[in-house]
């Protein structure tokens, strides 16, 4: 079964992540030091016994597992510098950076989101290095997500960068808090998408979805 397709429209939500103001008051080594200090009073709620030699050191490892690597998009000195490059040859053709890696975690339950990102955009005066659009995906999802909002912050953050609104996003991705838990549905897919400028016009659309539907 898959989900419904959704198209956000950016003009009509909110695409910041949900941050209080305190956000950034801490340094990344005070706030490993609460997290562990928090997940080991979990730990004895739970009753799992810390002296254990393979338990002991588990508040720490996941202290900095979320400050470090699963939630390091939360800090935006983590956001990747973007190269661009002089558009030399003329390429006005279409871009597509298909099959990007995706492991986010559900905000709701914090468990994984896992699946991948497909990205288009036709140059203008500018292109992008390609290595910084698997970047840029990957520090927008390293946060507490839900798929709708990380679509739409890779989609805000292209045109940013590249000055214009010919971009096209697709996201599919299994979500955890679905197949592990609640329904325990572990065969539905959620897929997102966002579309802008000349990927709105219906053939450069179909032609974007050929590409990443072609295996070859």
């Amino acid at each position: 079964m898959v989900q419904p397709v959704l198209n956000i429209d950016i003009n009509e939500r909110n695409i910041e992540s949900p941050l209080h103001k305190k956000a950034f008051e801490l340094s990344d080594t005070e706030k490993i030091h609460k997290i562990e200090y928090h997940f080991a009073q979990i730990m004895d709620v739970l009753g799992l016994d810390r002296n254990d030699d393979s338990l002991s050191d588990t508040p720490k490892r996941v202290a900095k597992m979320f400050v470090k690597e699963l939630f390091s998009g939360l800090n935006p000195d983590n956001k990747p510098e973007i190269s661009l490059f002089e558009n030399k040859y003329g390429y006005h053709n279409m871009l597509v950076e298909k099959d990007i890696t995706v492991y986010s975690n559900c905000e709701h339950h914090f468990v994984p989101i896992i699946g991948k990102a497909h990205v288009a955009y036709i140059p203008h005066q500018k292109v992008i290095g390609l290595s910084k659009i698997n970047r840029l995906v990957q520090y927008y999802a390293k946060r507490p997500q839900v798929q709708e909002r990380l679509t739409e912050q890779i989609a805000a953050a292209l045109k940013e960068i590249l000055g214009h609104d010919d971009i096209a996003i697709v996201i599919e991705a299994d979500h955890l808090c679905v197949a592990a838990r609640g329904i325990k549905d572990s065969n539905s897919k959620t897929v997102t998408v966002s579309y802008s400028g000349r990927f709105e016009n219906d053939e450069v659309r179909k032609e974007f979805l050929s590409h990443i539907h072609n295996n070859k």
